[in-house]
């Protein structure tokens, strides 16, 4: 499992267009893929988990990849979250 952290820097949070976008990047990989903010997780292959997170600046994202191409799935979220949100 590989797993890490990232901060909201975006000034609207998760919104509707980046969360689209997490949703198309997260489903690309075979792995599980989980999304955690506050007290809610959800996968992030589904928008409707993603936008239920409702993640707001400054808010912390925890995402965690599990399976066969979990390294490659974390590196590509991390650097979309960089440039996304």
């Amino acid at each position: 499992m590989k797993q890490f952290e990232y901060v909201i820097v975006d000034e609207l949070g998760l919104h509707t267009r980046p969360a689209g976008l997490m949703v198309k990047e997260a489903s690309r990989f075979r792995c599980g893929i989980t999304l955690s903010c506050k007290d809610k997780t959800g996968s992030a292959k589904k928008l409707f988990n993603v936008m239920a997170m409702g993640a707001k600046k400054g808010e912390k994202l925890i995402i965690r990849c599990e399976g066969e191409d979990e390294d490659e799935a974390a590196a590509a979220l991390k650097a979309f979250c960089r440039c996304n949100l």
